[in-house]
Order: structure tokens, then C-alpha cells, then sequence
């Protein structure tokens, strides 16, 4: 059976803003805790692409960091974004967060300069060599221009530290190829491919929806995985509106617009984002009115 290295339910965390703009670390503590505590997750995932992370400094980053392990480190494992297109950069953050005591890396595809597999193999083997964490390898196409094709995903890992992948390719045959030639534990990327993966031997989900849906995707997970799979049908059925929902727009907009109606202080999005409008923030919030959230 695949290992688990960040559990099974596993959240992008947004990042809080206040009025100002600046890092709000204590409405950060705050949706920390309650993603741990309330929603069930194992893992969460601080400067990701849902944490805003091409706006946030490196001082930015490590300042959410260390308030977020400093809140939940004890009970949930924090995995880094630490991705960029830049090799040494990534490196530098991969360091930092290391140094901070995260338990693992989200390493992204090098985006925007698309390099060749064989320059792409060597950019994710350098970052695993820069460190004794474990690491994640997001694979995400669609935002990085290029994917990380099946044979070069079996090459890399042979790394030892390179154990996960977010899965945001929407190719479950091609991970299918992957996980049956290696032990690379695999998460989706997108929320309502979570069923189909765990199908093929994924073991849960890196979410964005999981703001909102995470005991209640641990439960279709659970069914799963218990053998009880008209359960977990049935649940994803449910919470399908809201997998989908959230992706209307930018996915860290409706986190933010669902969380705000719910209390928290989440602030607005940094440009180039803008807030959602008050139409698509209604309509998600109905969404998660109808779907029992």
C-alpha cells in the first residue's frame, strides 16, 4: 500500500491580508486552526498558488510560515510552496522553509520558460539534492505550460525525497502509468478529480473547495478506501457543486468571498486578482448554502 506522507486531506491555504495589505498573521493562526481543528485536515499547504504566492515576498513567506507552525505544527504536517522558475530561487526557498521547520515542499513545474523533460528532470533533482525534506511535485500544465511527462515523472522518482505529486493534469491513465512504476504517493490538484484519482491509487487531495469541504471529503475518502465506494459516489455527488463551484473564477476569490460570509477576516486578493464581484460571491455562498456548508 502507497504511503501516506501528508495524510489524506491536505488544503492550499489562502493568505490573509489586512486593510492595508500587509500579512495578517493572526487571522492566518486563526484559519489555521480552524482547517486543523474543525475541517479535519492532515496537511496544509502555506504559499501556494492559492496563498498568493507570486505577490508574497520571501520575507512575506517565511513570516506565514512560522506563524502557521507556530499555531498547528503540532498536529498537521506544513508543506511549503516553494516553486518558481528559477532553479537557485527555489532553492533558496526550499532552504528558508527548511530552516523555519516545515515538514515537506510543494515544488512546482518550472513555469513560463517551459524547459525541455530533460532540463525539467534536472531543475527537480537539483531542488531534492538542496534538501532532506520530502517533496511534492505539483504538475499542473495548464498553468505551467508544460507537463511533467510520464517517463520523466518515473525518472525523478527515484529520488528518495521526492514522494508525492499533486496531481492537476486531469490524465488519471498517465498517473495510473506512474504510480504503477514507482511509490510516488498521489494527491489531486483539483477537487472534483479526487474520486476518479483515488480510483486508480491516489490516496487524497491537495484542495481548495477543502476550505469548506474538508470533513466531508475525508468521509468520501474513508468510504473509499473502506471498500464502501456507493458511499463515496454518492458524497462526491454531493459536494461535486462545490468542487466545481469554487473554480467559477480564480479559486483563492471564492475561498475568500465564502470565508468572509463566514466570519473570517480573510482581506482581499493582491493585484493582478481582484475581489470576487458581490454576484459571484453570492452565487458561491449559495452553493455552499445548498450543499449542507
Amino acid at each position: 500500500m502507497t504511503a501516506l506522507p501528508f495524510g489524506r486531506v491536505q488544503t492550499a491555504m489562502v493568505t490573509p491580508f489586512a486593510v492595508d495589505g500587509s500579512l495578517n498573521l493572526a487571522e492566518a493562526r486563526r484559519l489555521a486552526a480552524h482547517l486543523v481543528d474543525e475541517q479535519g485536515n492532515d496537511s496544509l499547504v502555506v504559499n501556494g498558488t492559492t496563498g498568493e504566492s507570486p505577490t508574497t515576498t520571501d520575507a512575506e513567506k517565511l513570516a506565514l510560515l512560522e506563524a502557521v507552525l507556530a499555531e498547528v505544527g503540532d498536529r498537521a504536517k506544513i508543506v511549503a510552496g516553494v516553486g518558481t522558475f528559477d532553479t537557485h530561487h527555489t532553492i533558496e526557498l526550499a532552504r528558508q522553509a527548511e530552516q523555519a521547520g516545515v515538514h515537506g515542499l510543494l515544488v512546482v513545474t518550472p513555469y513560463y520558460s517551459r524547459p525541455p523533460q530533460d532540463a525539467l528532470a534536472d531543475h527537480f533533482l537539483t531542488v531534492a539534492d538542496a534538501t532532506s525534506l520530502p517533496i511534492m511535485i505539483y504538475d499542473i500544465p495548464h498553468r505551467a505550460g508544460i507537463p511533467v511527462e510520464t517517463a520523466t515523472m518515473i525518472q525523478i522518482a527515484g529520488h528518495p525525497n521526492i514522494v508525492a505529486v499533486k496531481d492537476a493534469k486531469a490524465q488519471p491513465v498517465a498517473s495510473a502509468q506512474v504510480m504503477a512504476a514507482t511509490d510516488l504517493a498521489y494527491y489531486s490538484g483539483d477537487d472534483a478529480m479526487t474520486l476518479p484519482l483515488l480510483a486508480v491509487g491516489g490516496v487524497g487531495v491537495v484542495g481548495t473547495s477543502t476550505h469548506f469541504t474538508g470533513r466531508r471529503t475525508r468521509e468520501m475518502i474513508d468510504a473509499f478506501v473502506a471498500g464502501d465506494v456507493a458511499r463515496a459516489t454518492a458524497l462526491n455527488a454531493a459536494l461535486l457543486p462545490v468542487y466545481l463551484g469554487v473554480f467559477a473564477t480564480q479559486g483563492c476569490m471564492l475561498v475568500k468571498a465564502g470565508l468572509a460570509a463566514r466570519g473570517f477576516a480573510p482581506g482581499s486578493v493582491r493585484k493582478p486578482l481582484l475581489d470576487a464581484t458581490p454576484q459571484q460571491a453570492t452565487t458561491f455562498t449559495a452553493i455552499l448554502a445548498a450543499s449542507g456548508l
